[in-house]
């Protein structure tokens, strides 16, 4: 390793982060700032990964610095995504307009949440059909194998639980220890905490209305501030952006990539056409599609580089709130609910598009009409649960590879090509929970149309 290296690509980062901050001093706005930043990330990942091997260990070090940026926001992020997403559903009880309207939300949200789950597996199964993807066709090396062992051992450690054992999986014996995030199930077990805390707290508003106004009080004040340290992180997204683009492009293997060319190609328009049935969907609910586009776009980007949907959750319930006129109550909700449930690209499209590409492998034709409706359905009960995090997607594909007695190892051979992938199911995850929101809020009435259809409010 040579020190006058890595400190030349130390300065050169640092004079892009000087570039970010300048921009912040004459108050570009905040989603020009974040695209600056991608932009300069790609472009500087390019040309580290033109100047040296992905293994040069020169850029490793250099990549361990910006680490401390990149990998440090996303950890800011994680660590309030457990306490926001707690008082997010608690304060979605507290501020509900009419707490009879309760049931027919949470229907909603998840209708909306489980049923784009299954029309998103239906995408993944008719794209792969069309471009004739099977896993054959891919070549195993040393890492595929590698990874196609620790999905295995991981698929062990799960095994011999049914159904009914899953579902008691979701439940919080110990919401203080789903706080730490621990299992993988601890999102939805904290959201199902929080939401007993939430009808106990409709109850004691009927029967002791003092009580409940003085917890309120005491929800708002933790929601004021934990939405206020939200605030502080977010306002270092430019340049998380900009250290984990650089890394991601600089560390890819553009020859494996470029291999696996027809399977990237395959997903992205899975997710394409994935997005544009939430734009379908908002257009058939009165809404104009291209101003939800050009208020979320900063949000879809942050999930793309991030591929955090947890971490993105804060920008979700923002935006949601802020720009497209969603009540609070429901922001909260759809938010905290798409963290778990009904993830769109990595619990719908990504594990259908597996399970049809290894069928053929022991002798399954993926294409008839039995397999295809057992696999949607497996795939929409199986969406329940899938963490918020790195390694939803891999929970996911477990879950339905196992239950359709596929070969779970096979869903290894992807890994060359999965963080490129994870990054497009990740911003589709965050437009399924925030398309949720939108067309709840619609249909309850509770949609500020003014501040939706206000195109100043993107640049804000």
């Amino acid at each position: 390793m040579d020190v006058w290296i890595v400190l030349l690509n130390l300065l050169m980062f640092i004079v892009l982060i000087g570039v970010l901050f300048y921009l912040q001093k004459k108050k570009v706005s905040f989603s020009k700032r974040v695209f600056t930043a991608l932009g300069l990330g790609i472009l500087f990942g390019f040309a580290l990964q033109w100047l040296y091997d992905p293994a040069d260990e020169n850029l490793t070090q250099s990549i361990d610095w910006y680490n401390i940026i990149g990998s440090g926001y996303i950890k800011l992020l994680q660590m309030i995504v457990m306490p926001l997403v707690f008082v997010s559903i608690i304060s979605a009880f507290t501020k509900l307009k009419q707490s009879h309207n309760l049931g027919r939300i949470s229907v909603l949200i998840l209708g909306l949440l489980v049923g784009t789950t299954a029309v998103a597996a239906a995408v993944g199964i008719a794209t792969t059909a069309a471009f004739d993807l099977e896993a054959i066709q891919i070549e195993q090396g040393d890492a595929e194998a590698a990874r196609g062992m620790q999905l295995e051992e991981r698929a062990a450690a799960m095994e011999g639980q049914g159904y009914p054992q899953k579902i008691l999986e979701l439940l919080p014996a110990n919401p203080f220890y789903d706080f730490t995030g621990q299992r993988a199930t601890s999102t939805i077990a904290i959201v199902i905490f929080a939401a007993f805390i939430g009808v106990a707290y409709l109850g004691v508003q009927r029967k002791e209305p003092e009580a409940a106004a003085s917890f309120k009080k005491i929800v708002d004040s933790i929601y004021a501030v934990v939405m206020r340290v939200v605030t502080l992180v977010l306002r270092l997204t430019p340049y998380g952006v900009l250290a984990i683009m650089a890394k991601t492009i600089a560390l890819s293997d553009f020859d494996a990539i470029a291999k696996l060319g027809e399977f990237v190609v395959a997903s992205y328009v899975a997710l394409l056409v994935m997005f544009a049935i939430h734009l379908l969907m908002l257009t058939l609910s009165g809404l104009n599609p291209l101003t939800y586009v050009k208020k979320v776009l900063p949000v879809l980007t942050f999930a793309f580089t991030s591929r955090s949907s947890a971490g993105t959750l804060p920008l979700n319930i923002h935006t949601q709130t802020k720009k497209l006129g969603v009540s609070e109550g429901i922001a909260n909700f759809s938010g905290s609910f798409g963290l778990s449930i009904g993830q769109n690209g990595c619990a719908g499209v990504y594990p259908a598009m597996l399970a049809v590409m290894i069928a053929p492998t022991v002798g399954i034709d993926p294409l008839t009409p039995s397999f295809i409706l057992t696999l949607i359905l497996i795939v929409a009960i199986s969406s329940f649960g899938v963490a918020g995090v790195g390694g939803g997607a891999t929970f996911a594909a477990i879950l339905v590879l196992s239950a359709m007695d596929l070969p779970i190892a096979l869903a290894g051979l992807l890994i060359s090509i999965e963080p490129l992938i994870d990054m497009g199911r990740t911003a589709v995850n965050v437009s399924g929970a925030m398309t949720a929101g939108v067309i709840t809020s619609k249909a309850t009435g509770e949609l500020d149309t003014g501040l939706y259809q206000n195109a100043d409010i993107a640049e804000e």
